[in-house]
């Protein structure tokens, strides 16, 4: 069956279906319609909660040739996903491909798409409508069937302006354990943490207490050694909660790492501003260089905001930049021991060059 996307300025594109398709034949589904460059990771990327409210098109051409693993969840935390559910909204690919080989694979990407009633395109020119979204930037659309046409009236929801942390994040504290007897203790606010790092966490000997995003951490009475503040989706101003926990790890002089929305919430709390990207970075092979040694890193991203340099306070510094564009890409104090980075050490998919970030944190914690 066809199916169409049609963007915000009423372009269309239409394709084969593969993925779930409502029952009613006036099924809409909408959200911001953005891009990724990996060239493999579809199942850690599907399954990324900063996907949230999206419709993610892929520029590389071939898409599940290797299936989809058969997940094993040890105590809520996904031993080869990024969490337990797809957050996409909608997909689309230049080719589909039916018939799947790998050593991990379990079932096809089609089937996994309809267990989570993901609706999916192929046929697509997404190297067209690639470079459309990098000309216009990341915009509003629909996927719906094929023999419906755009209308003025159509209305697209932005998922922007929804709190689409509080959609992600856990509803209570739950407490993880490593092997072994813990060597320190993580206080980690969760605003839709990718698994891959609370599993860094634990392979490190962490105990990590997982908290919801707005989490009075008051309530520890100062029990834990540092603060993590997570990745997650949509706009950082809406999850502004979290600042609350990240000022008292601070009064408290505890060390402070973030990732991806962490940064952006790091940088809210003590004064500075985000805003958003034009298209985004979400990708596996973004540049990203260290100010402090000039070394270049290649590292995994999918954000669509960024701290404004220009109003990081006293006592700090940007610590990372994008070797493409120049936007910030890390800060941190300049005497104090908190730190985040907008990219993602802990990769899933993508390069692991960074993944030392961690045990940068972790002696913090052991000291």
């Amino acid at each position: 069956m066809k199916i169409k996307l049609i963007l915000k300025d009423g372009s269309e594109v239409i394709g084969e279906s593969f993925g779930f398709l409502p029952k009613s034949k006036n099924w809409e589904v909408d959200g911001e319609v953005v891009f990724n460059t990996g060239m493999v990771g579809y199942p850690e990327t599907f399954t990324d909660p900063s996907y949230r409210g999206q419709i993610l098109v892929l520029t590389y051409p071939l898409i599940g040739n290797y299936g989809v693993p058969t997940d094993q969840a040890l105590k809520h935390v996904s031993q080869l996903m990024e969490s337990e559910q797809i957050h996409l909204r909608g997909l689309i690919v230049s080719e589909y491909s039916e018939e799947f080989s790998h050593w991990q694979g379990k079932k096809s990407l089609s089937d996994f798409l309809k267990k989570h009633k993901i609706p999916a395109i192929q046929g697509v020119d997404t190297r067209a409508l690639t470079q459309k979204l990098r000309e216009h930037g990341v915009m509003l659309g629909k996927m719906l069937p094929s023999d419906k046409s755009f209308s003025t009236s159509m209305e697209f929801s932005d998922p922007n302006e929804w709190n689409l942390v509080a959609e992600v994040s856990p509803d209570k504290k739950e407490v993880l354990l490593p092997k072994g007897k813990a060597k320190c203790t993580v206080a980690l606010l969760d605003c839709g943490i990718k698994h891959n790092i609370i599993r860094n966490f634990l392979d490190r000997g962490c105990k990590v207490i997982r908290l919801p995003w707005n989490y009075d951490i008051s309530k520890l009475n100062g029990k834990y050694d540092g603060l993590f503040i997570s990745n997650g989706p949509g706009d950082p101003k809406l999850a502004i909660e979290a600042a609350d926990s990240i000022k008292l790890a601070m009064k408290e002089n505890k060390p402070i790492f973030g990732i991806c929305l962490g940064t952006q919430l790091l940088a809210l709390s003590v004064g500075a501003d985000t805003y958003k990207l034009k298209y985004g970075h979400r990708s596996a092979n973004q540049p990203c260089i260290d100010l402090d040694t000039g070394r270049c890193y290649i590292t995994s991203q999918n954000h669509g905001f960024a701290v404004n340099d220009k109003t990081i306070p006293k006592g700090w510094k940007p610590w990372f930049e994008n070797a493409n564009d120049g936007t910030i890409e890390g800060i941190k104090h300049k005497t104090k021991p908190w730190f985040a980075v907008q990219f993602h050490p802990e990769a899933s998919p993508g390069p692991e060059d960074a993944a030392y970030l961690f045990d940068e944190f972790v002696t913090k914690l052991t000291r």
